[in-house]
């Protein structure tokens, strides 16, 4: 599903972010990408969605390779990785169907489909009956199930969660992660990127340890090390 070939980046003038990192993830695998802050977790999940190039390297996903992938392919791209991150990103003027709803809007979806898909992952995400809340009305884990929702409406491959609990109580955060287990058992392949020991271990499938931009673990049912 995911190569990470010989992967390097380099950011100006001598800063190395990631250093020769080989890293196959497989169709329908959770993995957890852990290590301490610095280590380029972020750059690799910023290299996977093409908001970054390689240095050196190569990166294919589902079979394509995307290293040097042009600017109007990546709404491609983009459309098969759903993204959710620590701060939510959700539009506060905008109800929760609005915001899910935006997600289809601004790749052309009409009207009649943007009302077939949203009530259908607000369901899966446990939401439904909250649509017309905004999301000052919501606690910090349903607006994360919002987030994860707009990142599903297009139905991808793989869900990238970067720190997707950092915001969140211990309550909220155990909701969120059952949630990533259960779109991963439904086919999506899960990245998790995660500094939180609890919820590693608590996952308990594979684990890849990042330190120094650079793999030092990668266990098939790991345990945070660090």
């Amino acid at each position: 599903m995911i190569i990470f070939k010989n992967i390097t980046k380099i950011y100006p003038p001598d800063t190395f972010a990631l250093k020769n990192v080989n890293l196959h993830i497989q169709p329908k695998e959770f993995i957890s990408i852990v290590g301490r802050s610095g280590t380029g977790k972020t750059t690799l999940v910023k290299i996977l969605v093409a908001e970054e190039k390689p240095s050196k390297g190569r990166v294919i996903v589902g079979g394509w390779d995307i290293t040097d992938i042009k600017s109007n392919e990546v709404p491609i791209l983009r459309r098969q990785i759903g993204v959710v991150f620590q701060d939510f990103k959700l539009l506060a003027q905008k109800t929760v169907f609005e915001n899910i709803a935006f997600a289809l809007q601004v790749c052309g979806a009409n009207r009649s489909r943007i009302n077939e898909i949203v009530p259908q992952v607000l369901k899966i995400v446990g939401l439904a009956g909250k649509e017309h809340r905004y999301p000052i009305q919501l606690s910090g884990g349903e607006q994360q199930r919002v987030a994860i929702a707009r990142a599903l409406v297009h139905r991808p491959k793989i869900l990238v969660a970067d720190e997707p609990t950092g915001n969140l109580d211990s309550i909220n955060t155990q909701e969120i992660i059952d949630l990533l287990l259960k779109i991963n058992e439904f086919g999506t392949t899960v990245l998790l990127v995660s500094h939180n020991r609890e919820v590693v271990n608590y996952i308990s499938k594979r684990v890849v340890t990042l330190d120094n931009g650079q793999i030092v673990s990668d266990q098939k049912i790991g345990k945070y090390l660090l």
